[in-house]
């Protein structure tokens, strides 16, 4: 049984002051045995002082990026022992914002994947596609190349102790969801593909759904069949809102 899980990405937002009032709401309403494992991903500057906070509790840390490389001369750039250092356990790769805005392209996003693991940090890949792609019939082909170039350098048993996310580029912070079924057919292929290559991996692997979920949508994108979850943006500002998708995520 694949657990679900929901991770809140915060992306560059908050200060030390929301942060805390935020993490204390979350603690305030989380259930003692939450069904769904609960993860967020504050900007780097905060992740020491957040690890503090939610240290002996059932929320996870995680990173929103990570460097490719271990250590050298990169300025600006935060490697996966130093993420480790600071008590993450997760770390996002190859998130939309980052190839688009920043040009991440798939091999670099295959190398920070494999950084990641090294040092026993769980990656979340995210794969997906531009509106133009989607209206292009290319959704399989982009999803295809994204998770291909992660196996072909990792081997497929990598994805064993890896996440991965299905983020439509034109649903991230948009206000456009995906239907439920939009997303569990590219959710079913992305199984697929890595069935292709280990059909054990590929039933095992937690592919969670990332895309403007809020908590009136929650419930029905993850009634899906291989909707694990869900990498949530906006709404995981929010303690109310993160907290009804954390219960209709362990409800699922």
């Amino acid at each position: 049984m694949r657990r679900p899980i929901v991770a809140g990405n915060w992306k560059m937002h908050g200060t030390r002051a929301d942060n805390a009032r935020l993490i204390e709401e979350l603690l305030g309403g989380h259930p003692d045995r939450a069904a769904a494992e609960c993860l967020v991903f504050p900007p780097f500057v905060y992740l020491q002082e957040i690890g503090r906070l939610v240290r002996d509790t059932p929320i996870g840390l995680g990173a929103q990026s990570v460097c490719a490389e271990a250590q050298g001369a990169f300025t600006g750039e935060v490697s996966a022992g130093m993420l480790k250092d600071v008590g993450c356990s997760h770390v996002l790769v190859g998130h939309s914002e980052r190839r688009w805005i920043y040009h991440e392209d798939d091999q670099l996003v295959a190398r920070k994947f494999a950084a990641a693991q090294s040092k026993s940090l769980v990656p979340i890949l995210c794969v997906g596609e531009h509106l133009w792609d989607r209206e292009n019939g290319r959704t399989e082909e982009v999803v295809s190349r994204q998770l291909d170039a992660v196996i072909d350098l990792c081997g497929v048993a990598a994805l064993e102790s890896g996440i991965i996310a299905y983020e439509p580029m034109w649903a991230i912070g948009t206000g456009r969801t995906a239907t439920p079924e939009q997303a569990q057919a590219v959710h079913a292929f992305i199984r697929e593909r890595i069935g292709g290559r280990d059909a054990k991996i590929a039933k095992a692997t937690r592919v969670l759904y990332g895309g403007s979920v809020k908590a009136s949508n929650a419930a029905e994108l993850f009634a899906q069949p291989d909707v694990d979850g869900g990498l949530i943006g906006g709404a995981s500002l929010n303690a109310e809102e993160f907290l009804a998708i954390l219960a209709a995520c362990g409800s699922r």
